[in-house]
């Protein structure tokens, strides 16, 4: 037995550090190409063999949208609490005390004022790596303070989302944040500042029941699971066979749920153009460019 193990070679995980030989490549999901990791973090978490969009750090996000240097956070200083005394394999406390280590954040969001090509914004961006991006009291305060603070400044509001739903160590309190998040809404609607919800992989639950499905337009990173249930409980439930493509961002955009499924790398310049036309911030065309659409 000794010697099986001597021989025995550790197959390379996911998540290794990037800087350890089993780290340094991976295997495509979707097509099986060999990637270098530094190459796929360099294209935005998309593989450049087949345009697989990987989920994406939040920090990664951030980075992503905001213009250099612009990046005010505004999340951070609340944390989570135990009042059901919440028990499963481990004491809540203690889950979320290892999580929080490990991300150097106190839950699943980043929020913070930005510039988005020069467009004044508030962003909402949700770390489904953080207990799967799961909405609990604080996410939701978090996305209310954060939208009734853009309303205040006169900022547009994005929000990316990627959660499971609902955070069930929290019971009822984590389903009332579908209620404060969606009413939060309502200060930047009054203002008439726009809200551009942004759908990443996967986005379900009380997350897609609530605020994520509420923006003046609704977009979506390719190949996203979108849903409230999940496709096999749905499954399940009807005993009847799905379609291709089931709650997939494609499927959902022929629906009509959505309004535009975007490419990662194509995601900024879009919303900036979607920002300026939602805010009537479009440069006046040219006289040459008037004459010439005439002709």
């Amino acid at each position: 037995m000794a010697l099986e193990r001597f021989f025995r070679r550790n197959r390379p995980k996911r998540g290794d550090d990037d800087n350890s030989p089993a780290g340094l490549w991976m295997k495509c999901d979707d097509c099986s190409a060999q990637i270098y990791r530094k190459d796929l973090v360099a294209n935005f978490y998309v593989c450049p063999e087949c345009d697989h969009h990987y989920r994406m750090p939040a920090e990664a996000r951030i980075d992503l949208l905001a213009d250099d240097g612009s990046f005010q956070q505004w999340s951070g200083e609340i944390g989570p609490e135990d009042p059901l005394e919440f028990v499963d394999v481990e004491p809540y406390p203690e889950r979320m005390a290892r999580v929080q280590q490990k991300y150097s954040r106190p839950d699943a969001i980043m929020t913070g004022a930005a510039e988005l090509d020069a467009e004044p914004v508030a962003l909402v961006v949700m770390d489904f790596f953080f207990l799967g991006g799961s909405m609990g009291s604080v996410v939701g305060e978090e996305i209310a303070r954060t939208a009734e603070r853009a309303a205040e400044g006169g900022r547009s509001l994005i929000a990316v989302t990627a959660s499971g739903g609902a955070r069930m160590q929290e019971g009822a309190l984590s389903l009332m944040q579908m209620a404060k998040t969606t009413v939060a809404l309502e200060t930047l609607a009054a203002k008439r500042l726009p809200f551009i919800s942004v759908l990443a992989d996967p986005t379900t639950g009380g997350v897609t029941a609530s605020f994520a499905t509420l923006g003046d337009l609704i977009l979506a990173e390719p190949r996203a699971l979108i849903g409230f249930a999940g496709p096999r409980v749905i499954q399940q439930t009807i005993k009847q066979d799905l379609p291709e493509g089931f709650q997939r961002s494609e499927f959902l955009l022929r629906k009509g749920m959505l309004d535009d499924v975007v490419a990662r790398r194509e995601l900024k310049p879009r919303l900036a153009t979607y920002i300026r036309l939602l805010r009537s911030r479009l440069p006046e065309p040219s006289p040459e460019a008037v004459r010439a659409a005439a002709v």
